[in-house]
């Protein structure tokens, strides 16, 4: 049976990830990819989908567990009335094929361990062929997939599962390794395990120390972007929106859906979450995914896409999962990359803009991509979309959308003038002030003194919440201070922010699910946009107490039953803490830079910071 998901910890080589239960159990594992078939599927059905767990056998041990500082080395610590051992647990980065390297080290006495390597590819179905190689490795195999699993104790097979047992004392090390390529090529060589701890050290170490943030919430931030760091697909610099499938934002509930892939939704909070904090090439990067990703017809731009820019996400239901506790159906692939979503428009162009303040290509780079966009968008901005919340229940006037298309023209504007870029500037400004007089005339409700959700709606939804970020209306404007009241009153449930009342507005779905992380610190910095920094600081505290104990958020946060839910790790989450974090500091603030009200020296400096860089 899965784990709590707060009880899960990531290891990852930024190509794929491992989650590792507190009880020694790696229970997802997608290789050679993150969008790749897992291997590991534990998490989603029970340990005959498959799982590999080392663990000390006494059932009475006690169990604790962190990272190794500013890497992504996993270190879990068996004590016994015996003894006492550590699980270090990590991938090597970027090597040729995936390994999953894990150690056990013996600290005083004797602790007994047991092992129990259960590999089931696609999804968990597929049972492979396992054979002993001559030099006592063992070899899995079905179809193109092929696992080789060295160890330093002695293993067996036991009705389709491989077993092991051994004694680890003080100064010893037990060693494994488990090794994917595809079935057709030559095995990989023999190696050491324990070799590569070093090399993932000092990889994690090195990229850690780049990074410039200071002060209180320093140490949380640097976990947040060593987790997106280790979320970034490195051959093409995507960031996956999480590293799973399927874990339920309402337990029990079919909201269940493959975050694998890249929105292009969260391009501007990446971009300015890495350059304020030293960053940039990583910035750098995942600029250019995006433009590769988008680039062709404006008409054919999608929300989402692969890892490596695939456009076709089908969505497929996979029965033989009972889902992670029995919520149903599990997904793979995601059909919302279907969907027409306006307000990423206004996300792929303000990125743009702000990869243009910070000097991270020539500033005439992506401008005809952008051009063709917004002669895209001039023609279907009026139209209904399905919304950042990606609702199933049918298209809509989403406000949030009409704010979004209008930060698209705003920020092709800006860039325009500041960068002397050539465009119809004139009928943009016309559009611009349409859609701006559009929104304030049929998304307001007087009745409210509040923005709504769609044109027409009596409900709030807490995408309103960056409506000042986005530099749309001041903070201070009595609309805006409206609309956070609202929220307040409606949207919040013990302290934190739902996405919108799922009872009320119709989205496809039965209604429930969990307090959507992301959209409460969009309320911290709605709060220090509006100068109440005691509520922003108290409800930011609040949310950095969610982290499990190695310091990563998930998707959602369930109230009620006071766990994490959702997809985990979740980007979306991590990236809206360190942007918070920026806000609640000194050194770039990104609400002040979306909506260009920072100090204009500022973005000099961080274009001097980026070309320092290059």
């Amino acid at each position: 049976m899965a784990l709590p998901i707060e009880d899960y910890a990531l290891i990852g080589d930024c190509e794929t990830s491992a989650l590792v239960g507190l009880n020694g159990s790696i229970d997802w594992l997608c290789l050679p990819r993150f969008d790749s078939e897992a291997c590991f599927s534990a998490l989603l059905g029970d340990d005959n989908n498959g799982r590999w767990q080392i663990a000390a056998t006494d059932p009475k041990a006690k169990v604790t567990r962190c990272y190794r500082p500013d890497t992504l080395i996993l270190e879990t610590r068996f004590e016994t009335e015996t003894g006492a051992a550590t699980l270090i647990d990590f991938m090597y980065p970027c090597e040729k094929h995936p390994n999953v390297i894990r150690l056990v080290v013996g600290e005083k006495g004797t602790v007994e361990f047991g092992i129990e390597l259960i590999v089931r590819f696609g999804y968990g179905e597929t049972v492979p062929w396992v054979t002993t190689m001559p030099d006592g490795r063992l070899r899995l195999i079905a179809g193109p997939s092929r696992i080789v699993l060295q160890s330093s104790v002695e293993l067996r097979g036991e009705n389709l599962k491989t077993k092991g047992a051994f004694t680890i004392k003080k100064g010893e090390t037990e060693s494994f390794a488990l090794t994917y390529t595809e079935s057709w090529i030559p095995e990989p060589v023999e190696f050491k395990p324990e070799s590569l701890v070093a090399g993932t050290e000092k990889f994690w170490t090195d990229w850690t120390s780049k990074c410039t943030t200071v002060g209180p919430y320093a140490d949380i931030v640097k976990r947040s972007l060593i987790t997106l760091k280790a979320m970034t697909y490195e051959p093409t610099g995507g960031v996956v929106a999480a590293t799973t499938t399927s874990l339920p934002e309402q337990f029990g509930g079919p909201r269940n859906w493959d975050y694998r892939f890249c929105w292009v939704r969260d391009a501007t909070l990446t971009l300015l979450a890495l350059m304020n904090t030293g960053y940039y090439d990583e910035a750098r990067s995942w600029r250019e995914w995006l433009l590769r990703a988008v680039a062709g017809s404006p008409k054919q731009m999608q929300i989402m896409y692969g890892i490596a820019g695939e456009r076709r996400l089908y969505e497929v239901e996979l029965p033989w999962l009972k889902g992670y506790e029995d919520s149903q159906p599990v997904r793979i692939g995601n059909a919302a990359h279907h969907q027409v979503q306006l307000d990423v428009y206004g996300e792929l162009l303000d990125a743009i803009h702000q990869a243009r303040k910070g000097g991270l290509a020539p500033l005439q780079s992506g401008w005809d991509l952008q051009l063709a966009i917004v002669e895209q968008l001039e023609e279907v901005w009026h139209q209904p979309d399905d919304g950042i919340w990606e609702v199933r229940s049918g298209p809509d006037q989403f406000v949030y959308s009409k704010v979004m298309a209008w930060v698209a023209f705003d920020r092709t504007i800006r860039s325009a003038e500041r960068f002397k870029l050539k465009g119809p500037l004139e009928r943009w400004r016309k559009t611009r002030q349409v859609i701006h007089d559009q929104v304030c005339e049929e998304g307001y409700n007087e009745e409210l003194k509040s923005f709504v959700r769609s044109y027409g709606a009596t409900e709030v939804d807490a995408s309103l919440l960056l409506i000042p970020a986005m530099g749309f209306l001041p903070a201070t404007d009595p609309r805006v201070e409206g609309t956070v009241a609202q929220i307040e009153k409606t949207l919040m449930k013990d302290g934190l922010v739902q996405r919108y009342d799922t009872a009320k507005a119709d989205d496809g779905l039965p209604p429930g699910e969990g307090m959507f992380l992301a959209c409460s610190f969009w309320l911290v910095d709605a709060y220090l946009m509006m100068g109440r920094e005691n509520d922003a600081v108290t409800l930011f505290e609040r949310l950095l107490g969610l982290c499990n104990d190695v310091g990563l958020l998930s998707e959602e946060y369930d109230t009620g039953a006071q766990r994490l839910s959702g997809n985990f790790p979740q980007a979306f989450s991590h990236l809206a803490l360190v942007n918070s974090a920026c806000n609640l500091g000194r050194d770039g603030r990104p609400v002040e830079q979306r909506c260009d009200t920072e100090d204009p020296t500022a973005s000099k400096k961080t274009a001097a910071k980026a070309e320092a860089t290059q």
